[in-house]
């Protein structure tokens, strides 16, 4: 699934497409749009302009305005597996396809602006996403945005796991099974900790530590750059020790760490 990082990316390439007025939708994939039937959305937005680009964790979604300036509906846009936005020649996340020509089926949905520019999602798999007005209750705070005090007292409290609290998205939202686990191995700590064993240095720690692995997954390109991301496979040592790389399930998750700085 993408990460905070990828949606951050995607977020970014969206903000070129603000203000633009807004002549056509193509909402044709009904299972893309479900639960919209093809040309509800479009009904929703022909005319209107994007006029704003948000994000909470994995969630990426649009103010619009209507052809009559009044607030329209919120327009919700979730990559899935490999989805991208597209506009302007710009991708995000990057494009990663090589030698491999792009079938037009693949582009699930588009806005086509007054301007002549597009905007179109790319997917693949089509397990992306495009609705109006997606419920964000569930969601936790940005895992970007959570100050050190109320991520001490989110993740810290439970004994679950540690990294079965940082995937849990009511509690922080925007961690996915490589961002866990590139943050875990930068705090040096074990996946498998019960959260209420960390001291407050520790959840201190990881906070830093998930600070630094977003700003460097969002500047290089997608959480897969991360350090220990190359080296989660069998065989394979950490790169900071050089002990062997562990292998186990935490969580309901595959799971990666170093067998000496991550031991306890």
């Amino acid at each position: 699934m993408p990460e905070l990082p990828e949606v951050e990316l995607a977020r970014q390439v969206l903000t070129g497409a603000l203000g633009r007025k807004i002549r056509d939708v193509d909402d044709h994939d009904d299972w893309v749009c479900r639960p919209h039937a093809p040309g509800d959305i479009a009904a929703a937005l022909r005319g209107g302009r994007l006029t704003a680009a948000h994000r909470r964790g994995k969630t990426l979604w649009c103010e619009t305005e209507g052809g009559d300036g009044q607030p329209g509906p919120h327009l919700g846009l979730h990559l899935g597996m490999a989805g991208q936005l597209r506009f302007a020649g710009e991708s995000g996340p990057p494009r990663r396809l090589r030698d491999r020509e792009e079938k037009p089926e693949w582009f699930r949905f588009g806005i086509t602006f007054a301007d002549g520019e597009q905007l179109r999602l790319f997917d693949t798999r089509r397990l992306s996403r495009v609705r109006l007005d997606p419920d964000l209750d569930a969601l936790g705070p940005d895992a970007g945005e959570i100050s050190r005090r109320e991520f001490r007292d989110r993740v810290g409290r439970g004994r679950a796991p540690v990294k079965a609290r940082l995937l849990d998205q009511s509690v922080v939202a925007g961690i996915g099974n490589l961002l866990a686990d590139e943050t875990l191995w930068q705090a040096a700590l074990s996946p498998a900790r019960p959260v209420n064993e960390l001291a407050g240095d520790d959840l201190a720690n990881l906070h830093k530590a998930l600070r630094k692995s977003l700003r460097a997954a969002i500047e290089h390109g997608g959480v897969h750059t991360g350090e220990i991301i190359g080296h989660r496979r069998a065989g394979d040592h950490c790169p900071r020790c050089g002990a062997e790389m562990t292998h186990g399930t935490v969580g309901g998750r595959s799971t990666w760490w170093c067998s000496k700085e991550q031991s306890g």
